[in-house]
């Protein structure tokens, strides 16, 4: 194997030096933010990191006993393993936990480095004994998330605490045990590295900022921004080339009579329907195909390599798009195959379908197939839009809704640099670009939380669940107990469904929907202020272990579905998109501050607003459609689907292409066409009159129609 010398850049020197450099002035119990963005190498800052807190020293004695690497997902897990082993260059102090039983024997076993995933770091809880409390950890988080701040959180805490009961407890001594361990350890430092932090991460890990209003600000202990690493060249900037395209759509009733449905719920389904109708899919596929092949391919972006991402909506969308645009490869003779990368196993047109199986290959090499020819489009539903390192994107074609921080990340799958990569380019048929802008704005430069989550309103909450009398102070104390003594489920299910039948019979559909949205959020709020709270308060822990199992058991209120039926009364006339123009989305040169966790809830159920289909249907057309619409568009399907298949369909001209010559044949094609026109009056009477009476516009479509039949048929 070739060795080769990797040197840190200068931001990933930078805040190596400034960790190790506090760590070792202060010990254990702090807690760091590094917001460094996507593309500037942080798997190897995280190594560097790591390799140099084994050795760390204090006063002549190790500031930490033992490191834990977490991270959020499997393909990072792997990376930053494989990382952190090439630095470290000794396997004994290297240990990856695939099982808790793992992680609980490196830890006994002295092992400086464990590398483990957030899911996996919980369940070693009962094994891990309780010497532990008297270590000291580093907790280094890649990619930290607000999971961090709920119940998996508490149970690492108290895993790395040793906090760990005895018989002897008492119940206020497990209440207390189990405040304590939500609460982030004096015995560990937490080094969290993100590139888009949220509100939740910058108030537990960043920097307090006391304000001269007496409001605290929490920043980042370092930052390395996106700006930063575009003007280094490190990483590309996706918003400099965005074309979004608009979509136009004209629906029509097709049945006699005129039934009411919810408008709102039928303006979603009929957008869903139109987005997902198979001609929507093909045409958008065929912009798609065209523009890879005539604006990437063609210019030789990358070098001839680039690749293309199609973001989807949904599993079902996803499917559409890779038979549409494989169908479209082959119809154009391209040399280029497509991939669909979806999880799990979907029934698609009445038959269980799994990515192997469309793609012919198993599910793990499509990283590396997608960097293989003949593969160029890789289309995607809900897979590979984080945490995907690949320098060959250089397109993406964005059908699914973005915003906040999953528009930055999954734009920013384009962003990686290659030696022959010089932009990347985005069409995008939904979203609009003042939201995208909005999404990257705050990450553009440095983020800053504008005040911290006020614990007031967690007492504003919980007078507002204990006012709806759903349970009362006995229940919950009762129910608490007896979780606490490890009593089966089915001592403490007739608790609940007291509770539940409390909430039915005595709150009508408004009071529901408030009581457990208000429910969520103070289960929200406090698993999330728990970790950083300077004190306890035991009338909330008890009220936040009952509602944990109370809240699922609370059934929704009965919503119908008053817009059934409404895609069974009307069809697509006609679609069509537009591209835009192709602009530079701008973002503003400043640091950005984003507003705290919020604590508010509750709410209402919508009252439907009904209206007759017609008129659903005009308002949609108008918002949607309004625009002059040219014969050709009108037409399209029908001059392209329709009326070929229907003349190719003819008896007599089917026995022409048979048994004849190309005249005979095209004799009895103008006949067949005159049948068919005429059969179409009733749908389409502009379309006949035309035919009938504007002698250039019949030759034309008479050409069109036998080109397409005619040689289908040879």
């Amino acid at each position: 194997r070739t060795r080769r010398q990797i040197f840190p850049r200068y931001h990933q020197l930078d805040v190596v030096r400034k960790l190790l450099a506090d760590a070792a002035a202060h010990g254990a119990g702090r807690r760091y933010l590094v917001q460094h963005s996507a593309g500037s190498g942080k798997s190897n800052s995280i190594a560097w990191l790591v390799h140099q807190l084994v050795g760390l020293q204090r006063d002549g004695a190790p500031v930490f006993d033992s490191i834990v690497v977490v991270t959020d997902r499997r393909i990072l897990d792997r990376q930053i393993c494989d990382t952190i082993r090439q630095f470290a260059q000794v396997g004994a102090t290297v240990g990856h936990a695939d099982r808790s039983g793992d992680l609980r024997r490196f830890l006994e076993s002295g092992k400086k480095i464990v590398i483990t995933t957030l899911q996996k770091f919980p369940f070693i809880l009962d094994e891990i004994g309780t010497e532990h409390a008297g270590r000291r950890f580093a907790i280094v988080i890649d990619e930290a998330h607000s999971s961090q701040g709920g119940r998996t959180a508490a149970k690492m805490h108290q895993a790395l605490a040793g906090a760990v009961g005895d018989d002897e407890e008492d119940f206020e001594d497990r209440l207390n045990r189990i405040m304590e361990a939500r609460r982030l350890l004096p015995n560990a430092s937490y080094f969290a590295f993100t590139a888009t932090p949220k509100n939740k991460t910058l108030e537990i890990f960043g920097e307090p900022v006391p304000q001269p209003d007496g409001t605290v600000k929490h920043r980042p202990f370092h930052a390395y921004t996106m700006k930063q690493a575009i003007q280094e060249g490190f990483i590309l900037d996706v918003l400099a080339h965005y074309t979004p395209v608009r979509s136009y759509y004209r629906l029509v009733k097709t049945v006699e009579d005129d039934p009411e449905f919810d408008v709102r719920r039928a303006r979603k389904k009929l957008k869903r329907f139109v987005e997902g109708h198979d001609h929507a899919i093909r045409l958008k596929a065929e912009i798609m195909v065209d523009h890879f092949h005539e604006q990437v391919i063609a210019k030789g972006k990358v070098g001839g390599e680039a690749r293309a991402m199609v973001i989807t909506g949904g599993i079902e969308r996803a499917i559409q798009y890779y038979h549409a645009i494989e169908a479209y490869l082959r119809e154009r003779k391209s040399p280029y195959r497509a991939i669909v990368a979806f999880s799990g196993e979907y029934d698609y047109g009445g038959q269980k379908v799994t990515e192997a199986s469309l793609n012919g290959f198993p599910s793990n090499l499509i990283p590396e197939k997608i960097r293989q020819d003949p593969y160029r489009f890789l289309v995607v539903a809900d897979k590979f839009q984080t945490g995907y390192d690949e320098p060959l994107l250089h397109t993406m074609y964005v059908d699914k809704v973005l915003s906040g921080v999953r528009a930055v990340q999954t734009l920013s799958r384009l962003n990686r640099a290659h030696p022959k990569k010089h932009d990347t380019f985005v069409l995008d048929f939904v979203n609009d670009p003042e939201v995208i802008r909005q999404a990257f704005e705050p990450y553009y430069r440095r983020t800053i939380l504008a005040d911290e989550t006020d614990p007031d309103k967690l007492h504003d909450l919980q007078a507002d669940l204990d006012r709806a009398q759903v349970y009362g102070p006995e229940q919950v104390e009762e129910f608490v107990r007896l979780y606490l003594e490890g009593a089966p489920r089915d001592r403490l299910d007739p608790i609940l469904d007291g509770a539940v039948a409390a909430y039915l019979t005595e709150l009508d559909e408004d009071g529901q929907v408030e009581f457990k949205g208000k429910a969520k959020a103070f289960l929200r709020t406090y698993n999330f202020l728990s970790a950083i709270l300077p004190y306890t308060h035991a009338p909330w822990e008890k009220l936040s272990i009952f509602l944990e199992f109370l809240v699922p058991k609370l059934p929704a209120p009965p919503d119908e579905d008053l817009a059934r039926g409404v895609l069974d009364a009307i069809d697509m006339e006609s679609y069509r998109v537009e591209k835009q123009a192709a602009m530079k989305i701008a973002l503003a040169d400043q640091d950005a501050e984003i507003d705290p966790v919020p604590t508010s809830a509750g709410g209402h159920k919508p009252e439907p607003e009904m209206d007759r289909l017609s008129n659903i249907v005009r308002e949609f057309n108008e918002r949607f459609g309004n625009i002059p619409w040219t014969d050709a568009d009108r037409v399209r399907r029908l001059i392209t689907e329709e009326i070929p298949a229907r003349v190719a369909a003819d008896p007599a001209y089917q026995n022409a292409r048979k048994h004849s010559d190309r005249q005979n044949a095209r004799v009895e094609h103008d006949k067949a066409l005159v049948r068919v026109m005429t059969a179409i009056l009733q749908d389409d009477t502009e379309l006949f009159r035309r035919f009938m009476d504007d002698e250039g516009f019949k030759r034309w479509l008479a050409d069109t129609v036998f080109g397409l039949t005619y040689e289908e048929a040879a």
